[in-house]
Parts: structure tokens; C-alpha cells; sequence
């Protein structure tokens, strides 16, 4: 068994924060009631804005609400997952897209959290973006639904490369990550504008790192 992600909602699940991020949970379910949410991605606009650990928290929310939850490292950039819940990164969602037989069986890794999985990135590939475009991808996808509620993916960030746009085309939305204090303003609407282009639909936006007492959230 891996050991306990350095997680605020797994090492301090009474604290603020960690309520933020259920509160996060919540509001997300509010956001879809016309159309409960399967597959989010959850993207940043820049680089080192903490989006993977947004989305490892949220996850970690998920599962605790006892949602069947599958985080899937789709940054095939710079993947992160598997160093934050301590598991190997050998095989993953490249394996899947290329192995036919890992997409009848997914490497989906055990984080030794109750209802919550991670599929990190796997090898990486020379053309993430056609990896994430690609048909396969489609299939994977679907694959992950069949042994989840909800199907959680982290890609580079939205203005660096088109990674995330591609993805936001085949999941039910998009949630941005926003830094405190870091992400610049204009990074933030170029993100949004290259989402909405590709008619990805935005959930919200999460501040992250926020002064205590800030909502983590807005819709």
C-alpha cells in the first residue's frame, strides 16, 4: 500500500481548507444538475499554478462522499499524480492507448483510499496532444466511466500547449484553476477564450492558495 498523499484533506480534514475543498465538491454538483458531472478536467492557465493538487484534493473529497473516483494524470508534459500519492508511473493512460490489452484491463493504481484510483500518465509519448485527441482516447474514456462515478483529469496548462483543449472537447467540462497572487489576470481570459473556442464547457474557476477566510470556488 502506498503511504498517505501529503494531502490537507487527508492530514488535516477538519481544517478550513479542507473544508473549502468540500465545499468545492458541493458546489460542483449544484453546477450539474441538468447533467451530473462523469468527466471533469480539472486546468490551470499557466504553469505551477497547483492544479494537480487542487485536483488530488477534490479527489480525495470525491471518494470520501463515497463517489467510486479515478484521477487520471493526462499531463503527459510534466505528470505529477504518481509523485503525490507515491506510485509508479511505469504503466498508465499511454499504455492504454496503446496496449489493447491494458484498455480491457486499466492499470488503475490502488492510492489505499477507499473509492478513489489514480492512472498516471504512463511512458511518456513525442505527440501528447494527437495521444489526447486521438480515438483511442475516446475509448479510454469510456473504459474509465464503466468502473467509476466520476473520471477526474489534470493536463498542461490551457495557454502553454493545446493538450488541454483537446481534452476539454471530450469530458462533460472544465474547472480552472486560478493561483493567488501568481496566475496573471491576462493568462486566466486567454485560457478561457481558447476553452470556449473549442466549445469546451467552464464550470468555474478555483482560487488557489487564497488569504484564510476566502471561499475556494466561484461559479
Amino acid at each position: 500500500m502506498s503511504p498517505q498523499p501529503n494531502l490537507i484533506t487527508l492530514v488535516q480534514p477538519n481544517s478550513p481548507a479542507a473544508e473549502a475543498y468540500r465545499t468545492l465538491r458541493v458546489n460542483l454538483t449544484f453546477a450539474a444538475l441538468d447533467r451530473p458531472i462523469e468527466t471533469l478536467l480539472v486546468a490551470t492557465a499557466s504553469p505551477d499554478d497547483g492544479g494537480s493538487t487542487v485536483l488530488a484534493n477534490l479527489a480525495v473529497t470525491m471518494a470520501h462522499a463515497e463517489q467510486r473516483t479515478v484521477l487520471v494524470d493526462a499531463d503527459l508534459r510534466r505528470p505529477e499524480l504518481h509523485e503525490i500519492f507515491g506510485i509508479s508511473n511505469e504503466r498508465g493512460l499511454v499504455t492504454m492507448i496503446v496496449d489493447p490489452t491494458a484498455l480491457e484491463a486499466p492499470p488503475l493504481a490502488n492510492t489505499g483510499i477507499e473509492n478513489l484510483w489514480v492512472l498516471p500518465s504512463g511512458p511518456l509519448p513525442p505527440n501528447p496532444a494527437d495521444i489526447l485527441g486521438s480515438q483511442k482516447m475516446e475509448q479510454v474514456i469510456a473504459t474509465l466511466k464503466e468502473h467509476a462515478d466520476v473520471v477526474l483529469f489534470t493536463a498542461p496548462p490551457v495557454i502553454a500547449v493545446t493538450d488541454a483543449a483537446v481534452l476539454g472537447t471530450k469530458v462533460d467540462g472544465v474547472l480552472i484553476v486560478v493561483n493567488a497572487g501568481r496566475t496573471h489576470r491576462e493568462h486566466v481570459q486567454q485560457a478561457k477564450e481558447i476553452l470556449e473556442r473549442v466549445h469546451a464547457r467552464i464550470y468555474g474557476a478555483v482560487l488557489n492558495n487564497a488569504p484564510h477566510g476566502t471561499m475556494l470556488g466561484k461559479y
